[in-house]
């Protein structure tokens, strides 16, 4: 067996053990009474269940292989038994090692599987009315494609220009694998084409941030609302829809964090609220689990980024009809079809380029 594998085998060990012990904290009834305590518990164990199933799956072709071992190892064994005892350890053996795989994948890639509901921000960088047009067509790309797996798509907060373009975008995008099929589009994108506003037909290039962010449960994060402080807006002079709206714009600051929120989208105080809650949220959330992961809080910068054209993770050439992800240098031409949300064959590249990469750091 490889070190790779022996330290697999190990690990698998160790979560198979907290499998049992998650088990039995499950069905002891002071914890089964008390949903606070078994929600995450189940959360954790739906987590680990598909790895230790396959896991205990791998065990026990071992075991087969070995009992056929011993049989082929005793020389009062019949020819016709050892012949059987062969078969059963070549058919053991290709099984052994499908599984194996099957499992460095599964665990390799479950935390991003189990997540199904991510906040994405699009803002404009460099360029102007052609940088807020582009946001406007990656927030119609996003949307086309998440529409195509059937996901769930709902703006937050939309501040448009009077060309069309998006001054900012903020949606949620829910539904199975979200986060393992969008996570990778956080960072600098640049567009090269020539704008609807160009009369001399020149190319320009013009840039756009993405941030994509996980959007927590409530049971995976607690927020003191006594951290919280909320901002109401009141508005004076003559009516109308925008003193509405702006009579009940929601600003929540997270003292703590210095994080701040503001929304104003919704006539209602109380749907305001209710965003700029899911948004100080997921933001919270992220800066907790780049506090843990460094790795996370340098990916977190670059993927904000400062909107440059230099700080960017692909290029959208339009004259040539390419798409280049510098990342894993990527360049498919067939941005037409992308751009309309046919994104799967990009998507799949940047998947199986994180999962090597990843297998490597097992």
């Amino acid at each position: 067996m490889s070190d790779q594998n022996e330290n697999l085998i190990a690990k698998l060990d160790e979560l198979e053990k907290r499998y049992a012990e998650i088990e039995a904290q499950i069905n002891d009834p002071a914890i089964s009474s008390d949903h606070a305590k078994l929600i995450p518990l189940s959360k954790e164990q739906g987590k680990l269940r598909a790895i230790i199933d396959k896991y205990r799956e791998y065990k026990e072709a071992v075991s087969g292989i070995d009992d056929a071992q011993a049989i082929l190892n005793d020389p009062d064994v019949e020819e016709d038994f050892r012949g059987l005892a062969s078969e059963e350890i070549s058919e053991l053996n290709g099984k052994k090692e499908l599984l194996i795989e099957d499992i460095k994948n599964t665990l390799v890639m479950a935390d991003d599987a189990d997540i199904d509901s991510i906040i994405v921000e699009v803002r404009p960088g460099t360029g102007g009315d052609e940088a807020s047009l582009f946001v406007r067509d990656l927030f119609n790309m996003y949307s086309k494609y998440a529409d195509k797996q059937k996901w769930k798509v709902e703006v937050l907060t939309m501040s448009t220009t009077e060309m069309g373009g998006f001054r900012e975008l903020i949606m949620n995008i829910k539904g199975p694998g979200a986060w393992a099929h969008l996570g990778y589009e956080g960072g600098g994108h640049r567009v090269q084409r020539v704008p609807e506003t160009e009369t001399q037909g020149r190319v320009h290039t013009s840039a756009a941030t993405v941030a994509v962010l996980p959007e927590p449960e409530e049971v995976d994060i607690q927020i003191d609302p006594s951290d919280v402080v909320e901002h109401v807006s009141r508005a004076g002079g003559p009516g109308g829809q925008s003193v509405n709206k702006l009579n009940s714009a929601i600003k929540l600051e997270h003292v703590p964090t210095g994080i701040t929120v503001s929304m104003r989208d919704e006539k209602s105080q109380h749907k305001n609220r209710a965003k700029a809650w899911r948004i100080l949220r997921t933001r919270i959330y992220e800066k907790q689990l780049a506090e843990v992961n460094k790795e996370r809080d340098s990916a977190r910068k670059t993927m904000i980024g400062s909107g440059d054209r230099s700080q960017r993770i692909r290029t959208y050439n339009f004259p040539q009809n390419r798409l280049t992800d510098h990342r894993i240098n990527l360049s498919l031409y067939s941005l037409d079809r992308i751009i309309l949300g046919e994104m799967d064959e990009l998507i799949a590249a940047l998947q199986e380029n994180d999962k090597l990469q990843r297998l490597k750091n097992l």
